[in-house]
């Protein structure tokens, strides 16, 4: 894998923020570890509470409903995290479960190893996250088709099959639909019949969970994903490095988070004037943001922060932020990580890179990269009785 540089280093450094012009906003960078984590926890002077500005630019064209329990404060967000917060914890404490995620990713492995060259995005990133998800949701694993289908981006302007509004949306109003017919035991059923606060959740409310399940855990585990089979082509000891110690699956699963840090920013809004850092001021209502790769690459944190060390430890990465809102899905994507290469040390001799393209953001001050367009790879299988 190509070195992931880093274009926050300078401003890290000099100041410890960077000033990004987003849609004609000045919004500031957080850049470093122990600002970042100050800042995720003082959820009065920084706010959650603005959709849909959670990210550096507005995706009102792609949603119009606020993202649950991520874009609001405690103690809404608090009570709206503890109604789903079991069905996520699932891939940490459910045995069964996480078997079944296990058994999923070795046979796809098993599978992917036949075909030859193979894109490690689009053909197999995006197909196992998407069939994954449909056994955290308690969906028909043929439903993972239609997630297949809408790419490696959830979010798309408009419902191009002939519905009105916004794909996503579309799509799991149809579902929450279908649940109220005839519920079962899967995700859209359970927010039908779920209560918060004694009633019974809106349909915007359901819809921004819904919305958040997708977009959040989808984008950030193709990347990582596709960015761990560049560097196994790359690096072609690595998997023998892994074998030698079972210890190192676990090192490595959160080495690769924080050295990809897939999603760049989270913004905050300011709900009254404040002063950043001693040196940026911030009006009323004004937004700042937490970058999560910068801070992973906190020279004053990490050892040679810009190498991929995976038997790094201790690790203190935000790579699935930190505070109260940190991922509720952090438990799912570390059990796909970790079964990913465990089970390519097991069944992978080493994997061949033939072609990686690079998924770069560009921004007012900042170029970086966020993963793979696509990564063409060959797993050449080990040898029956390594």
């Amino acid at each position: 894998m190509p070195e992931h540089a880093d274009p926050f280093s300078h401003a890290r450094a000099e100041h410890g923020w960077l000033n990004v012009d987003c849609d004609g906003e000045n919004v500031p960078l957080i850049l470093r570890l122990k600002d970042v984590r100050k800042t995720c926890k003082d959820t009065s002077t920084f706010s959650s509470d603005l959709p849909p500005l959670i990210v550096l630019h507005s995706e009102a064209h792609v949603r119009d409903v606020r993202q649950l329990p991520i874009e609001c404060d405690p103690p809404d967000h608090t009570d709206y995290r503890a109604l789903v917060q079991p069905l996520f914890d699932r891939a940490k404490n459910d045995p069964d479960y996480m078997e079944s995620i296990r058994s999923l990713v070795d046979e796809m492995v098993r599978t992917a190893i036949g075909k030859g060259e193979l894109d490690a995005v689009r053909g197999f990133a995006l197909p196992m996250q998407s069939r994954a998800l449909t056994r955290l949701l308690r969906m028909p694993e043929s439903e993972a088709d239609v997630w297949i289908g809408w790419g490696v981006h959830v979010f798309h302007d408009r419902d191009d099959g002939g519905g009105e509004g916004f794909l996503l949306q579309s799509y799991t109003g149809g579902q929450f639909r279908r649940a109220e017919e005839n519920p079962g035991d899967d995700f859209f059923s359970y927010l039908n019949q779920v209560e918060f606060r004694g009633r019974k959740l809106t349909f915007e409310e359901k819809q921004g969970f819904a919305n958040v399940t997708f977009a959040g855990g989808r984008d950030t585990v193709i990347n990582t994903v596709g960015s761990i089979f560049a560097y196994l082509g790359d690096h072609p000891e690595a998997l023998d490095f892994l074998r030698e110690d079972e210890a190192r699956i676990l090192t490595a699963c959160e080495e690769f988070v924080r050295y990809v840090s897939p999603l760049t920013a989270i913004a905050r809004k300011c709900p009254h004037a404040t002063r950043l850092l001693d040196e940026q001021d911030v009006p009323a209502g004004g937004r700042v943001a937490l970058c999560w790769p910068s801070a992973n690459r906190d020279e004053s944190v990490f050892d040679q922060p810009h190498d991929v060390k995976l038997d790094r430890s201790p690790n203190p990465h935000i790579g699935f932020g930190f505070g109260p809102h940190n991922c509720l899905g952090a438990p799912h994507a570390r059990l796909i990580i970790r079964s990913l290469l465990r089970s390519l040390c097991d069944r992978v001799e080493r994997v061949e890179l033939i072609k990686a393209v690079p998924k770069v953001e560009k921004e007012s001050s900042f170029t970086r990269q966020v993963g793979y367009e696509s990564v063409l790879v060959r797993m050449i299988p080990r040898a029956a009785g390594d």
